[in-house]
């Protein structure tokens, strides 16, 4: 080979190498601005594979439908909460709350059919650990994560945000149980609702009898079948959120509850007893039959901690008594107990450390 061609053949080399090189450092440089764009969402939910489902997801609705199909019973019917972080952080609500069912009298496999409906991003984080069934409901705009004092304006918008939830589960044919996460579920509730109501609600104060309207309602647990009429009548309650400016949905529900467009709709409404169905403000006496406790009629976390894990201490001594000492009632509720006391009191101590063993220990 001659001097010369040797010469042109290197030079050839070095302008392919030239050029090799800087296609490479163009397409890294392109990959680069594709992935702090586009592919960077893709990597980041890889790492924190909740993020795209909180904040972007493309079809929500979908997505809660494939939810309630999973956890659905036979009847197309879920139990369903609501949950920010404030009540989510371990050691808090949640855990109290998904221990009751745990360790209540045929409670446990009601877990199957439980979805949990986280308002914030940190909830739902938290839920994808404890629990299968969790949805987050995103509300553009709005920070659901901090704990929501009654009555605020951030409590107001969580309540009501709620409500239309409920009707959409409502709209995709699902019935549903809704139940606060600070209620204690101690029994199967389904052997207590009535077959033929489309509404029932726990109350405050119980009359006496289920259709009287003068009973004072309590919106954190409730049975809704969904058909025509409750759907119509979830969408009269949210918009007499506008009739009733200031008020949260319960003392709405309280003024509606006897209005002329409840008999138009030909909704069936029916009271549950406070003897399965109690609370702080009515409890039930009889742990024979209760079902459900709700510590309502109190105000703050830190109280609601204290006396939610009396409750379950309390429910763990009754089941571990003979069965002819459960018959005596001999044990009731020791609560309320810090719930009892004015929300301007002196703080609460911390509440006691829950001794409450797993099934199977001795």
């Amino acid at each position: 080979m001659s001097p010369e061609i040797s010469k042109h053949i290197r030079s050839a080399a070095l302008v392919l190498t030239v050029l090799t090189l800087s296609a490479f450092l163009l397409y890294t440089a392109t990959d680069s601005d594709r992935l702090s764009s586009g592919s960077f969402s893709s990597s980041f939910a890889t790492i924190f594979p909740s993020y795209l489902n909180y904040s972007s997801s493309s079809n929500p609705t979908q997505e809660l439908e494939e939810i309630l199909k999973n956890a659905s019973m036979v009847n197309n019917t879920v139990i369903l909460t609501t949950l920010n972080d404030a009540w989510a952080r371990t050691g808090s609500i949640v855990d109290l709350f998904l221990k009751s069912f745990m360790l209540g009298d045929g409670t446990r496999k009601l877990l199957d059919h439980l979805v949990i409906v986280s308002m914030d991003e940190r909830a739902y984080n938290r839920c994808r650990i404890v629990h299968k069934h969790c949805y987050a409901l995103v509300t553009k705009g709005v920070d659901f994560h901090q704990e929501a004092y009654f009555m605020t304006p951030q409590y107001l918008k969580m309540m009501w945000r709620r409500i239309d939830f409920l009707q959409t589960v409502l709209e995709l044919g699902y019935s549903f149980v809704f139940t606060d996460a600070d209620i204690m579920w101690f029994r199967d509730p389904f052997p207590r609702f009535f077959p033929d109501a489309d509404f029932q609600i726990s109350c405050d104060n119980y009359l006496g009898r289920p259709e009287d309207m003068n009973n004072s309602p309590n919106g954190g647990f409730n049975y809704v079948k969904s058909n025509s009429r409750s759907i119509a009548f979830y969408k009269f309650w949210y918009s007499s959120r506008e009739t009733y400016p200031g008020y949260h949905d319960q003392d709405v529900l309280n003024k509606i509850k006897s209005d002329q467009m409840i008999t138009k709709i030909g909704l069936k409404i029916r009271f549950l007893d406070t003897a399965y169905f109690g609370g702080l403000c009515e409890p039930s006496r009889d742990l024979n039959v209760v079902c459900t406790m709700h510590v309502n009629c109190c105000i703050g976390m830190d109280r609601k901690l204290h006396d939610l894990n009396l409750m379950l201490q309390d429910w763990r001594a009754f089941m571990s008594l003979p069965p002819d000492l459960k018959n005596q009632s001999i044990i009731s509720w020791r609560v309320p107990r810090n719930c009892s006391l004015d929300p301007l009191d002196i703080p609460v101590p911390a509440p006691p450390k829950m001794d409450v063993k797993e099934e199977g220990e001795d």
